[in-house]
């Protein structure tokens, strides 16, 4: 966890410095988010470039450890809510699938919608209660991701291995005299990344806030961004 306070003092700190303005809070709430996410989904590239890249194989392992650990507190295990017709709903906090499970340990495998076809039409890849499958679609009337099982005898308790959405940020306050915002921690809530990641959420902030702002702050969010990135993979 990351105080969202502290984050939001240093970005005010910095921007005050360089006299390029206030930041509001619901300014900083909105790139907080933002930037909360972006280093949340790097996560996902970087695992995916360390795994493919050949050569000093401990030195890539310490990254993936290292990912992995920031990954992990967002691993969630769920029985999923089941709908009807071998239909169940991923949760609404659901960000990447791991894997399904029947209630008997059986894995069910992912398929797509045109995959699905050709199995149900062969004799040997049928689906059946000992290799059943799924897959994955959004529905298009409330927005969420549905998963369909087969066959249609397999059972009504799916479990699901998933790794879940970061809570949006919030620093919260109260106005006591004038129009001067003061922090109101029992309300607020910290970012969900990794400690390490504090210096990080600060620059990409600046940089979404010079933008906003039309500011040249941008660039020293950028640059002061880039060098932590180039430590943390030293």
């Amino acid at each position: 966890m990351v105080n969202i306070d502290t984050v939001y003092q240093k970005v005010l700190a910095i921007a005050n410095k360089e006299q390029r303005g206030y930041i509001t809070p619901q300014e900083f709430n909105l790139f907080a988010d933002q930037a909360q996410l972006q280093i949340f989904e790097q996560y996902f590239y970087d695992t995916n470039q360390f795994s493919r890249v050949p050569g000093n194989q401990k030195e890539y392992s310490d990254m993936l450890d290292i990912l992995d650990e920031k990954i992990s507190i967002f691993k969630k295990r769920h029985t999923l809510n089941h709908i009807g017709n071998q239909q169940y709903e991923l949760p609404e906090n659901f960000y990447k699938l791991s894997t399904l499970h029947t209630s008997n340990g059986v894995e069910i495998q992912e398929v797509n919608s045109k995959e699905l076809i050709s199995i149900q039409n062969s004799y040997l890849l049928k689906p059946s209660v000992s290799r059943p499958v799924y897959y994955r679609y959004e529905r298009n009337v409330d927005s969420k991701y549905v998963i369909e099982a087969f066959p249609k005898e397999l059972g009504t308790t799916v479990t699901a291995n998933y790794v879940r959405k970061p809570i949006t940020p919030e620093w919260n306050y109260v106005v006591i005299t004038g129009d001067q915002a003061f922090y109101d921690g029992p309300n607020s809530k910290h970012f969900e990344l990794h400690p390490s990641e504090q210096g990080n959420l600060v620059f990409k902030i600046l940089s979404l806030a010079g933008i906003s702002m039309g500011s040249d702050i941008y660039q020293l969010g950028t640059q002061e961004e880039i060098k932590e990135i180039q430590q943390q993979k030293q």
